[in-house]
């Protein structure tokens, strides 16, 4: 007998999941994690995307003909724990979450803490004026203006098409 025989298909089976005993368990043990955790409101870390430690901030950017404008959402996180960086092309934003809960009553003690970090590198495709560039942080939302450099100004040349 072939131990190809005896392991489970590394592909799906054609049909329903519950098809295969192996998909079966794995589905039923997927159901039984997100009904334990659904009442509570809070997944494990591990299970959560990114897993350990994972926290992604929303990030805009927009482009005019002068400079980047870049708006990162940094809800719980202080402006202490934010560093920007900017090159010629790029620019990294870097930064820790921290987040401590306490609460004490007469007959309980209830002690929270999570931790995150992020780094987000985002290309710019034309040179900047990094020396120039400014950045403010306030109420959880870092705005980063970034100007473009006169050299990248200039390689914007339009030409004229012309018909024959």
């Amino acid at each position: 007998m072939k131990i190809r025989n005896l392991l489970p298909a590394l592909h799906k089976p054609a049909g329903r999941d519950d098809d295969h005993t192996f998909y079966s368990l794995q589905h039923q043990m997927n159901s039984l994690f997100d009904d334990f955790f659904t009442g509570l409101g809070v997944a494990p870390r591990s299970l959560a995307p990114g897993g350990f430690g994972a926290f992604m901030p929303a990030i805009d950017v927009k482009e005019s003909d002068k400079d980047f404008t870049i708006r990162a959402e940094l809800p719980g996180v202080e402006e202490k724990d934010i560093e920007v960086t900017v090159t010629h092309d790029t620019v990294t934003i870097k930064g820790e979450k921290k987040e401590a809960k306490e609460d004490k009553g007469k007959n309980y003690y209830y002690m929270e803490r999570s931790y995150g970090s992020f780094n987000r590198l985002i290309p710019l495709g034309v040179e900047a004026d990094a020396n120039k560039t400014e950045a403010n942080f306030k109420n959880g939302v870092l705005n980063i203006s970034i100007p473009k450099s006169t050299s990248a100004k200039a390689k914007g040349t339009k030409v004229p098409i012309k018909s024959s």
